[in-house]
């Protein structure tokens, strides 16, 4: 079996024919305080496939407006967010690393990264180079692709391996919707909910992306019209996050026996004054309320481990909204976090990988 020499003075039989296990997030603060909260936003926006306008503009939009004015606002909301443990979406992280190198056993090496701060995809990568692993998995905690998130850490893989001498074989997990357990996890999570009380209406919420990155997808230039096209999965929208999403929903709605008509795919998140996909979760609430609905439930299947954009937006914000406008009951159905049915899944990837 091939093998490579590291940086590391020496190498040690014990992980010739290993396999390292990437698992990557987007990324948290280091704390809630406001210069790290800064600090993240910069190196977020600061990426040109989140940020995709001229570097130059990028710059001074994100250093001179964006990271000093948001960066209060944001703190005060991930103080709302950070438990006992932390931020949930690095501790979830920590706990399936720990849990997914039990499950795997000692053929393969299981690391955690983040796309941005700590602990970083550099570092990840590091270890794997003074080990001299064999091979390289790397699985971005993204059901859906999309340029500005498993895109991005793809780039950023590659940037890093292209300084070796030598590179192992590495394999990329694209996007995993279709995985039956986790759709399950999903359904199990939803069902606990379901089967306490009736909901008027089922909202299915992932985060949204500028109409421009959807657009920049279609290499053909003829199949994506933001709109009816994203009605079935094929060959030629199969890499169009919105397509992918809606698709998502159609696997859940079908696993949760769920009719036409109850239920409603929107984004969220969305920031600035071009268009993004749509439609918009807070207008579909709106939408909702005016027609007579009481009771939500609300799934978020683009998140994998539970962050600021499912407790406080989904869960606090929009629960707000909705009772506002007239409605009764907003329950958000967890993530998937660190339960056995996603374990599962991550073996599953690695081992068909």
């Amino acid at each position: 079996m091939e093998t490579y020499a590291s940086n590391a003075p020496t190498q040690t039989t014990s992980q010739v024919g290993k396999t390292g296990v990437l698992i990557v997030n987007l990324g948290t603060p280091d704390s809630p305080s406001v210069p790290d909260v800064r600090k993240y936003l910069r190196e977020f926006l600061l990426d040109g496939r989140v940020l995709d306008i001229a570097a130059t503009t990028r710059y001074f939009l994100v250093n001179g407006i964006i990271a000093p004015f948001r960066a209060p606002k944001s703190a005060k909301v991930y103080r709302e967010l950070w438990t006992e443990t932390g931020s949930p979406l690095k501790y979830y992280g920590e706990v399936v690393e720990r849990e997914l190198q039990k499950a795997l056993g000692n053929e393969y090496v299981v690391t955690l990264a983040m796309r941005y701060q700590s602990p970083s995809i550099d570092a990840g990568l590091a270890r794997f180079q003074r080990l001299g692993l064999n091979s390289i998995i790397v699985i971005p905690f993204f059901p859906q692709y999309a340029s500005a998130s498993t895109g991005s850490v793809y780039e950023k893989v590659m940037d890093i391996v292209k300084s070796w001498q030598v590179i192992p074989e590495i394999k990329f997990i694209n996007r995993f919707l279709e995985h039956p357990k986790f759709i399950q996890g999903f359904v199990q999570n939803g069902r606990k909910y379901m089967d306490t009380r009736n909901y008027d209406h089922y909202l299915f919420t992932y985060h949204g992306l500028p109409e421009r990155q959807i657009l920049k997808g279609d290499v053909t230039g003829k199949v994506c019209k933001l709109g009816d096209c994203c009605g079935k999965l094929h060959a030629m929208n199969q890499h169009c996050y919105r397509a992918q999403c809606f698709e998502t929903t159609r696997r859940l709605v079908k696993e949760l026996g769920l009719p036409e008509g109850s239920y409603t795919t929107s984004f969220q998140s969305r920031l600035g004054r071009t268009p993004w996909i749509k439609p918009y979760t807070d207008e579909v609430i709106k939408e909702l309320t005016a027609k007579g609905v009481k009771s939500v439930l609300a799934f978020s299947p683009s998140f994998v481990a539970d962050c600021l954009e499912t407790t406080i937006e989904i869960g606090d914000e929009y629960r707000e909204l909705f009772e506002e406008k007239g409605g009764e009951h907003w329950q958000l159905v967890e993530s998937l976090n660190d339960s056995p049915i996603w374990i599962e899944t991550l073996v599953d990837l690695v081992k068909t990988a």
